[in-house]
């Protein structure tokens, strides 16, 4: 429900603050006074093109808010698929329009694209026009009149959970399929490369292992003379750093009583001696190990010449990103090696879901004729209370070829206004006014089922007068028993039917026009129905008979 509309810096208004009730409120005014530019103002919020020539000062920005009651019209989902935060009890859409004609969304204060307000605000506001209607002509707001009426929420739901299913299962087969018919296609290319790599026989981190042999292979003659001269300095007998030491040894001890501080210092010398003594041993086993071998080179040398040469090849740089594209391959052809069995099998997952969908859809279709025939029967009812006396009226439901995101039907309204016409769908019959009269009625009925968003009516009762506009406003009141109806009007019949009544007009200033609202009283709303009935002269009989239609309604509530 509609709670609250702020408007500031929008045609000729300046700031404007709406506050809005349940039931039905009115909304009446002068021509000219300003009631499209209110409608004008919350067209911005269900997501219409901004103007800029709409601003009343080009220097300040524009801002539109609405604020609705949400509790009760599920929009949970929504909301999570916009990654909004979601209160069940209030939401503030607002739209914003800088100087320089850039605009900006928002929902409760968050930036969120257009399409996303315009998702949230049209779940919550409904307006209606005579130029609006051609909603009517639309398959799907018609077949969501039907499911409505059918009550087939639950079974709808699980249609279409079977149907994602089945669409996810669809179009992982034909992913699987196209996978499997380009592996087909490179599968002698892919062999060929696996059997290279394969005959390689790569070991993780082998390139590196290779080089270090390379070096030692490289450079045995310099590595020998170096391994050598260590060897010399440790244990020759013209440097004998070994036998020093062991004369350090022997002169420590010796000092031990005599010297205590020393205490310990042959045994650390002493141990340094034994690892010097271990390091020479191993120096010299390395030495004469150590020889030169020009085979083994030249194996090691061509062995990173072959790495190095895949490497290229593949446009890699380690023998590890070798290895990787090896397992690669081999899984890419597992695919190709298991694709049809896999096939095979999602093809029957495929075609299970199929017929489950199917038989869901059937029981779909059968809610949906049994709906169509008693909304058929209520609509042509409800037209002739509105002067739609010759109204015929049939829901055409055809199988589709295919299942669809809400079944396999397509439905069509067909409808003639005129005795001698034939049916035809929607958007080939009627004029302006006999479709706004036929929503009318579409919407009482659909209000007694489900919670819909608030409904403006724009001047809908244009081109009716007397005991059609009355009926028309008595019909507007057994909506607003369950929903909100904001209905903006120039006919006293349909106006006396409101709960709450708003009056715009205009005032001037010294260099400005400016539009303004405000809530009529009791007593407001008798003497404004009394204006709308003989005039700008108000007497007492135009009071008299305002009271008499306000009492009237009152009465047939």
């Amino acid at each position: 429900m509609l709670s609250r509309l702020y408007i500031s810096n929008y045609a000729l208004i300046d700031h404007l603050e709406i506050d809005f009730k349940q039931g039905l409120t009115i909304i009446t005014g002068e021509t000219g006074a300003g009631k499209s530019i209110l409608l004008g103002a919350l067209a911005l919020i269900l997501g219409e093109r901004a103007d800029s020539k709409a601003m009343r000062d080009s220097s300040r920005k524009t801002v539109v808010e609405a604020t609705c009651d949400i509790a009760g019209y599920h929009l949970e989902q929504l909301f999570a698929d916009a990654d909004l935060d979601y209160d069940d009890h209030e939401c503030i859409m607002r739209r914003e329009i800088a100087p320089n004609g850039r605009s900006r969304a928002f929902v409760n204060d968050s930036p969120v694209p257009l399409t996303v307000l315009r998702d949230v605000a049209t779940r919550l506001v409904d307006i209606h026009s005579q130029h609006s209607n051609m909603l009517l002509a639309k398959p799907q707001f018609q077949l969501d009149i039907i499911d409505s009426l059918a009550a087939n929420e639950q079974l709808r739901a699980e249609y279409q959970q079977l149907y994602r299913k089945y669409v996810d299962i669809e179009r992982r087969l034909t992913q699987l399929a196209e996978q499997s018919d380009r592996a087909r296609g490179e599968e002698d290319y892919l062999r060929f490369q696996l059997k290279q790599l394969d005959d390689m026989n790569l070991q993780p981190g082998e390139d590196a292992k290779l080089e270090a042999e390379q070096a030692k292979l490289s450079n045995v003659t310099e590595i020998k003379q170096t391994l050598w001269e260590v060897e010399h300095l440790l244990a020759d007998e013209n440097v004998a750093v070994i036998d020093h030491l062991k004369t350090i040894v022997s002169r420590l001890q010796t000092l031990e009583t005599m010297l205590p501080e020393v205490g310990g210092m042959a045994e650390r010398v002493d141990s340094a001696l034994i690892d010097l003594k271990d390091i020479a041993s191993s120096i010299s086993n390395m030495q004469e190990a150590l020889q030169l071998d020009p085979e083994q080179l030249q194996l090691v040398e061509s062995r990173l010449n072959d790495i190095f040469s895949l490497e290229q090849k593949h446009q890699v740089q380690t023998v590890d990103e070798l290895i990787a594209l090896k397992n690669d391959y081999e899984a890419r052809l597992q695919v190709l090696d298991t694709s049809d069995e896999q096939i095979e099998l999602m093809k029957r997952q495929l075609s299970d879901v199929r017929r489950q969908a199917t038989d869901l859809a059937q029981q779909l279709t059968a809610t949906r004729q049994e709906a169509s025939l008693a909304f058929a029967r209520q609509l042509v009812e409800r037209a002739r209370l509105l002067s739609l006396n010759n109204l015929r009226f049939e829901v055409d439901i055809r199988p589709t070829r295919q299942l669809t995101p809400t079944g396999s039907d397509s439905v069509e309204f067909a409808m003639a206004f005129n005795k001698s016409q034939p049916l035809m769908p929607v958007k080939d019959t009627a004029s302006g006014g006999e479709i706004s009269r036929v929503m009318l009625c579409i919407k009482a009925i659909v209000a007694q089922r489900v919670n819909l968003p608030t409904i403006i009516l724009d001047e809908l009762d244009t081109g009716v007068s007397g005991d059609t506009a009355s009926r028309m406003g008595e019909m507007m009141g057994d909506i607003a028993r369950n929903i909100q109806v904001i209905a903006i009007t120039h006919l006293p019949q349909v106006a006396s039917h409101g709960d709450n009544h708003l009056k715009v007009f205009k005032s001037d200033d010294n260099d400005r026009t400016n539009t303004h609202v405000t809530q009529l009283d009791h007593d407001q709303h008798i003497m404004e129905i009394a204006r709308m009935l003989s005039g700008k002269d108000i007497n007492q009989a135009a009071i008299d008979n305002a009271k008499a239609l306000i009492e009237q309604n009152r009465h047939h509530e």
